[in-house]
């Protein structure tokens, strides 16, 4: 429930809908698929992360995307081991 809240609260703020963001990040990879997104508040920004896979890779395209301004902040690979340590983290 607090969760949901606050995913209501940060659209609130947001300036770029998540379809918006969507397009942008994946025009960073180009024939990938969305498999997970969220809006976030990463180092004080406001931003929509995107977890896309590209076909024939098991490697995950983790984009962030400004929520105020659409830019891309930054674009990076995930392997399946890097995958792996992050969900240990988040479940810490």
């Amino acid at each position: 429930m607090a969760a949901d809240q606050s995913q209501s609260a940060l659209k609130k703020q947001a300036k770029v809908t998540g379809e918006q963001a969507t397009k942008s990040a994946l025009s960073q990879v180009p024939s990938g698929t969305v498999k997970s997104f969220e809006l976030e508040k990463e180092n004080g920004k406001l931003i929509w992360s995107f977890d896309i896979a590209k076909p024939k890779t098991r490697n995950i395209i983790e984009v962030q995307v400004d929520a105020k301004t659409g830019k891309i902040v930054s674009t990076q690979t995930e392997t399946p081991t890097d995958q792996q340590l992050e969900a240990k983290s988040e479940k810490k």
